[in-house]
């Protein structure tokens, strides 16, 4: 009940944003976020993290690629499925840096805390090295739903330092929003985010401990 009454409020500000559209001077700024910083509960960080071992030296190496995102999500304004056909960009709740370079430097900073061996590393930003891996990943769904959750889906690849490719997986992930509005939104993607990274991490040990 929470969730629809919430959806209902979003769509009537949509809607009269829409009415006044054609009033520059009473259309007021949009608020603006961004996904929340790098979390992971200790009981879960590996022990050399809870060590304090961010500064010793790595092993290995993983690049991260800008993820592809769904046109329909390469835009400004957050984005609203109101039921199972139809979606709506928010023109008052927008992000405050592009979707894409929040999602890489996010998980960057996620796989860091749960990789303590491993330098990881944007996409291009040093060389790659020989025992390189490189994370790509296909986002077809960032978005809140009429039913109160935050959504996220798509497909990830992990591909050796030749290119070659390692393991694919599809990504769905879903949380129960805590409250109404934007904000709460925005927070559950972001524990989404950190599910994902979670998933990724034990990705990536897994390919290790095949060799």
């Amino acid at each position: 009940m929470m969730a629809r009454r919430w959806i209902g409020a979003a769509l009537a500000t949509l809607l009269l944003a829409g009415t006044l559209g054609g009033c520059a001077s009473s259309k007021p700024a949009p608020e603006r976020y961004t996904l929340p910083a790098a979390t992971m509960p200790e009981a879960t960080m590996p022990e050399a993290t809870r060590q304090g071992a961010a500064g010793a030296e790595t092993r290995y190496q993983l690049q991260v690629a800008t993820p592809r995102l769904a046109d329909y999500l390469d835009v400004e304004g957050i984005v609203m499925q109101i039921d199972d056909i139809t979606l709506v960009e928010a023109r008052g709740h927008q992000w405050a840096e592009a979707l894409g370079k929040q999602l890489q430097r996010g998980l960057r900073d996620r796989l860091a805390q749960r990789l303590p061996d491993t330098r990881v590393l944007l996409d291009g930003t040093a060389p790659r090295e020989a025992n390189a891996l490189r994370l790509a990943l296909e986002i077809d769904r960032f978005q809140g739903r009429h039913d109160g959750r935050a959504v996220i889906g798509g497909r990830w690849r992990l591909h050796a330092a030749d290119g070659s490719l390692l393991a694919m997986q599809p990504l769905e992930l879903e949380n129960v929003l805590e409250a109404d509005g934007y904000p709460a939104l925005v927070r559950a993607l972001g524990r989404g985010w950190d599910s994902a990274a979670d998933e990724l991490a034990e990705a990536v040990r897994g390919t290790r401990r095949q060799e």
